[in-house]
């Protein structure tokens, strides 16, 4: 497995970075990008120190850390400039909180997102036709998420992804202990949104190829 989307208690979530990896190491994980929520009001000290966590304690883990940044509930039109800041601030992987339905998230920030230099839309919710070619165009990967609540639309995600070509990478978007899934876990996620297991390997893939893209997993 490789997460790509989760957080800390340095935003939303209940572990802190360290226990968060060891968890995920203890699953088999072979990478984890941790991707704790930002706006404009605290990515200046987010990110930073999560690049400092990874940075000191990659070493003493089997799986790679990734720093990265989850941009959640921006405007659309911020939503650019942000993704620009959390590059010069170091981040590698870049996901922006998409519409689920779950959440009263702004309409059209799934078409900004798509159109800023990302890596991931994250829970897209009822993604149109036209922002699933966007994001075929562009490279960026749309999620399916194990997460409850948001991954009631992964059918939905799934179907537009395989009609029209996009990329698709499976995360937890884990927040506690308890999101954290191991692979069959997942696999039945994938299966149970109508994806086929060619279609979950793929994902794997395509996590593995974005983690490397950026130098992680080399070791």
């Amino acid at each position: 497995m490789i997460d790509l989307h989760t957080h800390s208690l340095l935003s939303d979530g209940e572990l802190l970075p360290s226990e968060l990896v060891r968890r995920a190491e203890v699953l088999l994980y072979r990478a984890i990008a941790i991707t704790d929520h930002a706006d404009a009001s605290n990515i200046d000290f987010v990110l930073p120190r999560i690049i400092k966590v990874a940075h000191k304690i990659n070493r003493f883990f089997k799986i790679d850390i990734i720093p990265g940044i989850e941009i959640t509930h921006v405007p659309p039109d911020l939503i650019c400039p942000l993704t620009e800041e959390a590059r010069k601030l170091g981040a590698h992987i870049v996901v922006v909180h998409g519409e689920t339905i779950v959440e009263p998230v702004k309409p059209g920030t799934n078409r900004a997102a798509l159109l800023s230099p990302i890596d991931i839309l994250a829970h897209p919710g009822l993604i149109t036709e036209e922002d699933t070619i966007l994001a075929r165009e562009r490279g960026i990967l749309l999620e399916i998420t194990t997460r409850k609540g948001h991954s009631l639309t992964n059918g939905h995600v799934a179907q537009m992804a395989k009609k029209l070509g996009a990329k698709l990478v499976l995360n937890t978007d884990a927040h506690g202990p308890q999101d954290l899934v191991d692979r069959d876990s997942a696999r039945k996620v994938a299966l149970g949104a109508g994806l086929t297991e060619e279609d979950f390997l793929k994902m794997l893939t395509n996590a593995e190829e974005l983690a490397r893209k950026y130098g992680f997993l080399d070791s």
